[in-house]
């Protein structure tokens, strides 16, 4: 049995103000520092094998305080970045709209093989977070793992062990400094707990809007 702990950054600044993050990066708020710093203590006690990380400096940052405790060594894994939104990236909804609405109207309409221009589609994206899933169970079969990651990249983690197809819409939460469980038996991935956020003690944690 592999278990991968999946955990979605701290809230960041971008998460506040309803910029689409993607590639573009975005400090923690004040707010995801005092979550992350609560993680640590909730990871404190827990042993685990290795631990990943998205290389973007949220995921990151994340990662350096959440292991404060647990003095966690992390390796960097640029396939766990959040999706490419391409010309999307840094704006707010209200802006798409006004700069982009072409493109943010195929982004809602036009299914998961839609690619907005600089970006990847939705089946791509999907595609590669599942295959890194994979990469690290197959690199540390029977270990216990973490991944640093974003709130895309556990929703298409989501869909694929319970097999929600893409275009089915969402109705399951991606909270900031979330602990969230799958396990790998033989060939098969199961899910353990999702949205764990008790170690925030009623602390607000934004769902990935």
């Amino acid at each position: 049995m592999t278990e991968i702990i999946l955990i979605r950054h701290g809230e960041t600044e971008w998460n506040l103000s309803g910029r689409w993050q993607g590639h573009a990066d975005s400090a923690l708020s004040p707010r995801g520092i005092v979550q992350a710093e609560a993680l640590a203590k909730r990871m404190g006690n827990e042993v685990v094998d290795f631990v990943y990380t998205s290389d973007l400096e949220r995921a990151q940052h994340t990662a350096r305080l959440a292991g404060s405790i647990a003095k966690w060594r992390f390796s960097l894994m640029a396939q766990l970045r959040e999706r490419d939104l391409g010309v999307l990236e840094g704006l707010t909804t209200d802006e798409m709209l006004d700069q982009q609405p072409e493109v943010y109207r195929s982004f809602l309409e036009d299914g998961p093989d839609y690619q907005p221009p600089g970006g990847e589609s939705f089946s791509e994206f999907s595609d590669r977070c599942f295959t890194a899933i994979e990469q690290l169970a197959d690199m540390h079969p029977g270990k216990k793992i973490v991944a640093v990651t974003h709130g895309g990249v556990l929703g298409v983690i989501f869909r694929k062990v319970l097999n929600i197809g893409l275009l089915a819409g969402r109705n399951f939460l991606l909270l900031n400094c979330s602990i969230n469980r799958i396990r790998k038996i033989n060939d098969s991935w199961n899910l353990v707990s999702w949205g764990d956020v008790c170690h925030l003690q009623g602390l607000d944690s934004l769902d990935d809007a």
